[in-house]
């Protein structure tokens, strides 16, 4: 039994020495010391030992199992010390060297006036609502009372998906679609993407973003449009900010008007910005037609309310100072990282 032992010890000892990874060590020690190990089958024949011997052979036993345990040990300090070295010397940091610099994400110019547009309007009262940007025919046209033959209908101005589908032309459709509910009084802010048959410059876009505004209530007056449309100027402007209404025609809106900014680039005397007027255009607006609120099922003698549109790019490119629309799309972060 002496020998068998001796024999298993000098054979894992040398095995020990010979490994060169933890996972032949590992391996060694599942052979050697494992529930199958050679040193557990000896264990296991204890039974054939005369009872006055099973002393001595288990502690010769117990010897060998911590010789090779010791070994194990040190073999395994030794070859983690040797890996810890090799991999300090593949994985050197020179902290001397400079940085890497990692690029963070901002938001877009875009949604930055749009934030500020829906601040604005939120404190107000307004709520942000969204609508489909694929849409009916009669919600972006005949509910907004523009008929079949308007120029607007014209192929050559509105992307149509069959007679009765299209890309929408403007946020307008929402107004409908929450006009025709019913749930009275309505104020809310309309933002999204529209989209129009136009040829690709530094002010237009086949592609663009809208913001309207719908307050429908009782004795809703046009000295409410007025003021409320001041008090946008004002905070998205600047307080000085004053505005001007000029009369105009759109089709779901009586009375209409153009609107103007007084220029918060000179003040009013005349620049580069309001091309020497003083002023800037920024959005349209008016009373909504009495025939858009009866044909979306309100009462136009019981109610009344108005209505304005903003062009998101156009805002954003007269606060921020650009003067080519294409910059905001074509992803130049020379030209983004300003924001």
């Amino acid at each position: 039994m002496k020998e068998k032992l001796q024999a298993i010890q000098a054979d894992a000892i040398a095995k020990i020495e010979a490994a060169n990874d933890l996972d032949a060590l590992n391996e060694i020690k599942v052979n050697v010391l494992g529930k199958k190990g050679e040193l557990t089958q000896v264990l296991k024949s204890m039974k054939d030992v005369a009872p006055e011997d099973r002393p001595k052979v288990g502690q010769m036993v117990n010897d060998t199992r911590s010789a090779i345990e010791e070994k194990l040990e040190a073999v395994k300090k030794d070859i983690t010390k040797k890996q810890r070295e090799e991999k300090m010397k593949n994985e050197v940091i020179d902290v001397t060297l400079p940085g890497t610099m990692h690029m963070k994400g901002h938001r877009h110019p875009n949604q930055i006036a749009l934030e500020e547009l829906e601040r604005v309007f939120i404190g107000m009262g307004y709520e942000i609502v969204e609508g489909p940007e694929v849409e009916y025919d009669r919600y972006n046209f005949e509910l907004l009372n523009i008929p079949a033959n308007h120029p607007a209908k014209d192929e050559q101005d509105t992307f149509y998906i069959t007679k009765d589908i299209l890309l929408r032309t403007q946020t307008s459709p929402v107004q409908a679609r929450i006009m025709e509910t019913g749930r009275m009084p309505i104020r809310i802010l309309a933002p999204g993407r529209v989209f129009r048959s136009d040829e690709v410059d530094a002010t237009h876009s086949p592609s663009f973003h809208q913001v309207e505004g719908l307050v429908v209530d009782k004795n809703i007056t046009f000295a409410d449009l007025k003021g409320t449309l001041e008090q946008f100027a004002r905070e998205f402007f600047g307080p000085e900010t004053k505005i001007k209404l000029r009369p105009h025609h759109f089709p779901f809106t009586e009375p209409s008007a153009e609107v103007d900014v007084s220029c918060f680039k000179c003040g009013g005397k005349g620049c580069r910005m309001c091309k020497g007027s003083g002023w800037i255009e920024i959005l349209g607006c008016g009373m909504v037609h009495p025939k858009v609120l009866k044909d979306c099922g309100i009462d136009p003698e019981e109610y009344s309310g108005f209505t304005f549109g903003i062009g998101l790019e156009r805002v954003a490119l007269l606060k921020y100072e650009i003067d080519d629309m294409r910059l905001l799309y074509e992803n130049d972060m020379r030209f983004l990282k300003q924001f």
